[in-house]
C-alpha cells in the first residue's frame, strides 16, 4: 500500500501537472470504486484544480467551488499520467480523469477491488475522510508520545493505526522499528522515555529518507514504480535475508494477509516472536531463539 513517502511523491507529481488546469471529465469503470453519491461525480467536470494534498494515505484533488476528489489506493491501486488521451479499457483500469493537459489513470492489480474514490464538498467533507492521526513529520516528540500512549497497543499496531499516526503502514512501520531497534510487539504504555525518543527519531528519519529516495528516483517524472517491496529496505519483505546491521536472518510474523518483518537479534534480544500459524502447529516445538531455529534447520 502506498504510504506517506509514496503518497507525498504522487502528490508532488500531481501538483506540478494539474494545479491550475481544468478537469474535463471523470470516467469510472469499476462499479465499486466510487464510494459516495452526493455530490455526484459529474459535478466535478469542467472545474479547475486549485490544490492537491495528502490526507493520511489518500490523495485529495481540490477543485474550484469547494469540491474534492479523494483517492485511496489501498494495497494495489496505482496512478499513471499520460499527456495524451487515454481510452478506458483493460481489466485493471478503474478510472480515467481527463484534464486539459493530460490524463490521470487509476489501475488496480489483482481481482480484489479495494481502491476507493470519494467526492466531497468543503473542509468538513474532506475532514470526514481523515482518521485524525497526528502527522508524524509535524508532531513534537511530546505529541508523538501522547498519541502512542493514548491506548495500550503493540508498537506495530500503534504505528499503523491512522487514528494515532497519519500515513504509516505495514512497510515503513517495519523499517521504523528496525531503525529504532524495538520489538514490533512491545506495548506502547510500557515504553521508556528513551525508547519513545528513539522511536520518534527513527520515524522521522525513515519517512524523510524514503521520501527523498523516491523523489530522487522519480527525478521529475511521474512515479511509475511504486511498490512496498524495495531491495534497499532493511527488513520489510526480506524474510530470511541478512539484516544489514548485524547479519542475522530477518524473521517474520504472519497474520491474515499481513506480514511483519523484524530482526530478532537487533529488536527482540534474540527471541523469536510466535508466528500464529506455525506456533499453533508446533506448540512446544516452536523455537524460542535464533540459535534454536538455526539448530532445527541444520
Amino acid at each position: 500500500m502506498p504510504e506517506l513517502p509514496d503518497v507525498t511523491v504522487y502528490v508532488e507529481a500531481l501538483q506540478a501537472r494539474v494545479v491550475g488546469h481544468r478537469l474535463r471529465r471523470s470516467l469510472v469503470k469499476g462499479p465499486f470504486l466510487l464510494r459516495s453519491a452526493s455530490p455526484p461525480l459529474s459535478a466535478t467536470q469542467n472545474r479547475t484544480v486549485t490544490e492537491v494534498r495528502r490526507v493520511g494515505k489518500q490523495i485529495a484533488i481540490g477543485l474550484d467551488g469547494g469540491l474534492w476528489l479523494v483517492l485511496h489506493l489501498k494495497i494495489a491501486g496505482r496512478l499513471h499520467w499520460k499527456t495524451g488521451a487515454v481510452k478506458l479499457g483493460g481489466r485493471n483500469q478503474l478510472a480515467i480523469f481527463e484534464f486539459d493537459n493530460g490524463s490521470l489513470t487509476l489501475t488496480e492489480a489483482g481481482t480484489t477491488r479495494r481502491a476507493a474514490l470519494h467526492v466531497v464538498e468543503g473542509a468538513l467533507g474532506l475532514a470526514s475522510l481523515d482518521a485524525g492521526g497526528i502527522e508524524p513529520l509535524d508532531a513534537t516528540v511530546e505529541a508523538f508520545a501522547e498519541a502512542l500512549r493514548s491506548s495500550n497497543h503493540t508498537l506495530k499496531r500503534a504505528l499503523t493505526d491512522p487514528h494515532l499516526l497519519s500515513g504509516i503502514g505495514n512497510a515503513y512501520s517495519d523499517e521504523i522499528l528496525h531503525r529504532a531497534q524495538l520489538s514490533p510487539v512491545a506495548m506502547t504504555q510500557k515504553l521508556t522515555a528513551e525508547e519513545i525518543d528513539r522511536l520518534y527519531d527513527a520515524t522521522r528519519a525513515t519517512l524523510l529518507e524514503w521520501t527523498e529516495r523516491l523523489r530522487a528516483e522519480a527525478n521529475g517524472a511521474f512515479p511509475e514504480n511504486v511498490t512496498a517491496f524495495r531491495p534497499e529496505m532493511a527488513v520489510h519483505g526480506r524474510y530470511r535475508e541478512p539484516c544489514p546491521r548485524c547479519g542475522a536472518k530477518v524473521q517474520r510474523i504472519r497474520y491474515a494477509s499481513n506480514e511483519t518483518n523484524y530482526c530478532a537479534r537487533c529488536q527482540t534480544g534474540g527471541r523469536l516472536l510466535a508466528d500464529r500459524a506455525l506456533s499453533r502447529l508446533l506448540h512446544k516445538d516452536w523455537p524460542r531463539t535464533l540459535d534454536e531455529l538455526e539448530a532445527r534447520r541444520r
